[in-house]
């Protein structure tokens, strides 16, 4: 188990790594072809959308087809939308790179979650879950990075490297990463299948609910919170981009590290309670930023706290998959794209009220969230009583 997830580890790094690259450069390059804010904000809410439609299409593909090929063919559709970023004159080829871009690489994540399900026993499969999620934690901190130091040589550079880095991150899940299901499992989820939105159906709906109550806080935080640190402590970019380092180390570090000591010793809905809580006191702490300090650290209890909720969920939701866990991880993906979604323009539209609302909605979220797996285990008692 342990060579497969650390490959995979490496991979999902790469991959998130390319991605992180653009990420600073993105509305420089679309000002650059004539974008207006409105269009930038329609050219980043489009890549959610086409993952939030095309995450659980995906996941189910990987039941009937393997993980392999699925992975595979998300990563170098990222790594095609990268290339034509990079040769991108017009804002219409920057929406149909991107359009692209969502489409194909909204199979990595489902296909990996699932890959780590297969991989893993019950008892191991929050630490492999965890695993991943670090390595994305980590490929968002150095992308980023790496992408703001090349674009100062020239914007289309960055895409450039971003889409070579994915070819390279393809070839080496071609020649090293192996199928982890049978293709006799993959017979016996074609022959079961029910219809996609049945995956939906029976408690594990409230696990998936709970998912985007946690992407929502997180998106709208992303999106706001420079603005509140400019204006509650007068932080700059440079320091801004320093705090959220912080933040994603400390994440990466319990999910890598410490989430399998911790499922291990309170099993993961202890584990999500927990996660739930800390997010919730991240939020309180956050309307109380006076300098660089203090946003770090209160932005790094919210990060460990939102950290550990996902590789746990991504573990409950797979255990309880009865039509594969691909179809499972890729509901969970396209709940996950709507929180992004809807997250950042309702966070922005409160922030324009009043500063600390989008944080006060994060604590609102937080305890509809903890509602969510309270009602998750209610109806699972019942069932199982029934």
């Amino acid at each position: 188990m342990r060579s497969y997830v650390s490959l995979l580890f490496a991979v999902m790094f790469l991959v998130m790594c390319g991605f992180g690259i653009v990420i600073p450069v993105l509305p420089f390059f679309a000002e650059q072809v004539g974008a207006t804010p409105t269009e930038l904000g329609l050219l980043m809410a489009v890549y959610s959308l086409m993952q939030l439609l095309f995450a659980p299409v995906w996941g189910r593909m990987s039941d009937r087809y393997g993980r392999k090929p699925i992975l595979l063919l998300g990563i170098i559709g990222l790594a095609l939308s990268f290339f034509l970023f990079a040769i991108a004159n017009t804002l219409s080829m920057l929406f149909l790179a991107r359009v692209i871009g969502g489409i194909l690489s909204s199979a990595t994540m489902p296909t990996a979650t699932a890959y780590v399900a297969d991989v893993t026993t019950f008892a191991e499969r929050g630490k492999g879950m965890g695993m991943i999620g670090a390595a994305i934690g980590l490929g968002f901190i150095f992308g980023p990075a790496i992408g703001g130091v090349f674009s100062k040589t020239n914007l289309h550079l960055p895409f450039w490297i971003a889409g070579w880095l994915s070819l390279a991150t393809a070839l080496l899940v071609l020649m090293f990463l192996k199928e982890s299901l049978p293709k006799e499992k993959r017979m016996r989820n074609v022959a079961k299948r029910p219809p996609i939105w049945q995956t939906l159906k029976g408690p594990v709906a409230f696990l998936y609910i709970l998912q985007w109550f946690i992407s929502f806080s997180l998106s709208g935080l992303e999106a706001t919170f420079a603005y509140y640190a400019a204006k509650r402590a007068g932080l700059h970019s440079t320091e801004l981009g320093y705090i959220f380092m912080i933040m994603g180390l400390a994440s990466a570090f319990i999910q890598g590290g410490l989430i399998g000591k911790l499922i291990r010793a309170f099993g993961e809905g202890k584990v999500i309670q927990g996660g739930i809580a800390l997010s919730a006191i991240g939020f309180a702490l956050i309307l109380l930023v006076h300098n660089f300090w203090t946003a770090a650290l209160y932005l790094s209890v919210f990060g460990i706290g939102n950290g550990v909720i996902r590789p746990c969920l991504s573990s409950l939701i797979t255990k309880q998959a009865t039509d594969g866990e691909g179809s499972a991880a890729g509901f969970l993906s396209s709940f996950d794209s709507l929180g992004r979604l809807v997250g950042p323009p309702i966070a922005g539209w409160l922030f324009t009220l009043t500063a600390y609302l989008p944080y006060v909605l994060g604590i609102v979220l937080c305890s509809f969230a903890f509602l969510c797996y309270y009602l998750f285990v209610m109806k699972q008692k019942n069932n199982a009583i029934g």
